[in-house]
């Protein structure tokens, strides 16, 4: 009896044992061979003196091979002058698409320096995705609070987020004035605390909303409620950012010294002078996504600003077709809205980008080998930055070899405002580009027509 007895116990410490190596718990054993896998040899503790010790991991791993071996000349590039500073703010989309268009305000009235109102035209994307969201909240307010969908708008009401459809809509529907007509203040330079402040009211507003929508009460008019939480909105942004005008009068000093005549316009009447063509939406984004299929069209449910507006769409193309196309429009003097991981392998001091610039690998002895569709899908690699694409260098059978931003983060960063990236890491972190759909080829124009497949608002890659 006691030898069943013990047999049994052996029997159910062994099976014990078995379960807790397939739990997923560490235990003795494991721990063991995970312990057994690192020596604190001579090496590993120079590593490790130096690791405890730095001030930035970057500066450790900084690959001394790639160190001066890139310049910044280029053989195509376009005319641009001067450099942005969106200071502290998420408005590099806004910035990026006004510099591709600011070379026209510069040509046009023969200036040596212009640029746009980035205050102006802030005030009213915050106004516009203030309006969206919640119409989004009446619209789904028949699904629970914690559904997929609610939950994503809830989340984030308004941010300054947003991409050149975002700029094409308000720009399209506001207009666009001098930089001199609405200066930037304090709160449009460092917007953390406003678009805080606003999300707080509009979350509290759409609970009412859709509370009011829940009791069936016929006397609470909804729209009016809206209405109402918009009034708020507007006074908060006319008290940080100020009043948009709806005309105003401008001259300006050309680049012969002339001083030309006061004149009045309104902000439409100012874009149609600027850029004519503007409003035809002859621009198109392309994009490289590995994770879906090429030649097709994708777009993004509710991924805009404005109520009436295009959402977020693009055409999936290899990066072979789109370098071939975003040359075309460097040498034709056309500068292109574009989209990258900016944070990866950047050198910040030499104004640099290029793959393996930071040997990680090496300095801890561990691989890093994603791949860019990975990288996507794992939440590891996504668009983060929009920059003017304006410039590239060639080899002698003009082929790409690197490729020039022109950033939106001040004279004193990267290159004197400008960054260069070797076309190896375009392959790795460059996502979109905005360009005139006249330098697309014929597959690219036909794949144009298909009916765009779309995606969640909570889609991985946006």
């Amino acid at each position: 009896m006691k030898k069943i007895v013990f047999f049994s116990v052996l029997v159910f410490a062994f099976c014990g044992i078995t379960k807790a190596q397939n739990n997923g718990t560490i235990d003795a054993k494991m721990l063991n061979e995970i312990r057994s896998g690192f020596t604190l040899d001579a090496s590993a503790k120079a590593a490790q003196n130096a690791i405890t010790n730095a001030e930035s991991l970057r500066d450790l791993s900084l690959n001394r091979e790639k160190i001066g071996k890139i310049d910044h000349y280029f053989k195509y590039r376009v005319e641009v002058k001067g450099i942005t500073d969106q200071k502290s703010s998420g408005r590099c989309w806004m910035f990026t698409s006004m510099n591709t268009i600011r070379p026209q305000a510069i040509k046009k009235f023969n200036l040596t320096s212009f640029d746009f109102s980035h205050n102006y035209n802030y005030f009213w994307d915050l106004f516009e995705k203030s309006n969206l969201f919640l119409d989004n909240i009446i619209a789904t307010a028949d699904q629970d609070i914690q559904d997929r969908e609610v939950v994503n708008y809830f989340k984030s009401p308004v941010d300054d987020g947003g991409v050149w459809n975002s700029f094409f809509n308000v720009a399209k529907k506001y207009g666009l004035v001098p930089a001199s007509v609405m200066p930037e203040t304090k709160m449009s330079n460092k917007t953390y605390e406003l678009t805080r402040l606003i999300n707080e009211k509009l979350r509290g507003e759409a609970y009412k909303i859709r509370m009011m929508i829940a009791a069936k009460d016929a006397n609470k008019d909804i729209q009016q409620a809206k209405v109402n939480a918009l009034k708020s909105v507007y006074r908060m942004l006319a008290l940080s950012l100020g009043v948009p005008p709806t005309e105003f009068t401008w001259r300006y000093k050309d680049a012969d010294g002339k001083i030309s005549e006061l004149k009045k316009y309104t902000p439409i009447e100012f874009l149609e002078v600027v850029a004519p063509d503007f409003a035809k939406t002859e621009q198109i984004m392309i994009m490289n996504d590995p994770t879906r299929a090429y030649y097709k069209v994708y777009e993004i449910k509710n991924y805009r600003n404005v109520k009436e507006g295009i959402n977020w769409t693009y055409l999936n193309l290899p990066n072979k077709d789109i370098k071939s196309f975003a040359l075309a429009s460097i040498k034709n003097n056309e500068p292109m809205y574009a989209s990258c991981d900016v944070g990866k392998q950047h050198n910040r001091k030499a104004g640099v980008m290029d793959v393996n610039t930071y040997d990680y690998a090496s300095l801890f002895g561990v691989d890093f080998d994603m791949d860019k569709k990975a990288r996507i899908l794992t939440r590891q690699s996504g668009s983060s930055h929009a920059m003017a694409l304006i410039g590239v260098d060639v080899d002698e059978n003009d082929v790409p070899v690197k490729w020039e931003f022109e950033n939106s983060w001040g004279s004193s960063a990267g290159d004197k405002g400008y960054l260069t990236f070797t076309d190896a890491w375009f392959n790795e972190y460059m996502f979109r580009i905005v360009i005139n759909k006249k330098y697309l080829n014929e597959k690219a124009i036909k794949a144009l027509q298909s009916k765009p497949i779309l995606l969640p608002v909570w889609d991985y890659m946006f």
